[in-house]
């Protein structure tokens, strides 16, 4: 499974669910006595959870310095999301965030969701095959582009699940409730706060893509076309920067995301 630090959980998710929860109402979280947050990270999701639901949530994570931040806000357990340690039906609601794209076998996590709860599991997980991005720099958009299908071809996972977790759902023997669609909009525009710059500094660096480039090059790109992607995603970076610098610099990106739920079946063993 893939890692992530606290700052690129934090960056990636802030203020996710801040404009509307509409997406979340199948999860009927009114009506929950207990909910796991599944790879809960840094417990982005499961303060929304802990807001919108009466009962008590709890956030499970493999990495327990995620969970030290995620203890802020709710009770924590380390723990696995293919064997969790919790016994069966001790929960009604299982829910997880961005965590079915990084793993290899998504069906074996939700089945193992689905012996630990008694009702619902959902699962809120991106297509980044469909991800959009309106920029000020012209050449931002085709250099994302071009660096998201390389990246996708690199990659031992199925990033671009969310559209598609109805199939998951139904190997692990989850009946789908509902599935809702919700677009993550990430603006940056002046006055840029300092996230906004990190990731203008990464990308006139090229730290970004030299982040993903044993990925990338796991595909069908060459070294060669590596190379030339990142001295144009570089010199790109440095036209974010000027344009910061002129107070000129605008960029807007939108992540589809998908809210599935599936609710257990009656008949299991």
């Amino acid at each position: 499974m893939r890692e992530f630090s606290e700052s690129y959980l934090s960056r990636t998710r802030e203020g996710m669910w801040a404009d509307s929860r509409a997406a979340l109402e199948p999860l009927a979280l009114e009506s929950h006595d207990r909910v796991l947050d599944v790879g809960c990270g840094t417990g982005e999701l499961s303060r929304v959870l802990a807001a919108e639901s009466p009962g008590e949530v709890i956030g499970c994570d493999a990495d327990p310095d995620l969970l030290a931040a995620a203890s802020e806000h709710v009770p924590v357990v380390t723990g696995d999301a293919v064997r969790l340690p919790f016994p069966d039906d001790a929960f009604d609601l299982v829910v997880c965030q961005a965590l079915l794209i990084n793993l290899p076998e998504p069906a074996a996590a939700l089945a193992e969701f689905a012996r630990v709860s008694r009702d619902l599991v959902a699962a809120v997980e991106p297509d980044n095959a469909a991800v959009e991005v309106d920029s000020s720099v012209d050449a931002e958009d085709d250099l994302e582009r071009r660096a998201r299908r390389a990246y996708l071809d690199g990659v031992q996972t199925d990033v671009s699940l969310g559209a598609d977790a109805r199939e998951a759902f139904e190997t692990a023997g989850l009946e789908v409730c509902e599935t809702r669609r919700y677009d993550h909009v990430r603006t940056v525009e002046p006055p840029y706060g300092e996230p906004a710059l990190v990731a203008a500094r990464r990308k006139a660096t090229g730290a970004g893509l030299a982040d993903d480039r044993e990925t990338m090059l796991s595909g069908a790109l060459t070294e060669a076309e590596y190379d030339d992607l990142r001295g144009s995603w570089r010199e790109m970076g440095r036209t974010v920067i000027d344009q910061m610098e002129a107070g000129e610099y605008r960029r807007e990106e939108a992540v589809p995301f998908f809210v599935t739920v599936g609710r257990v079946s009656e008949s299991r063993p």
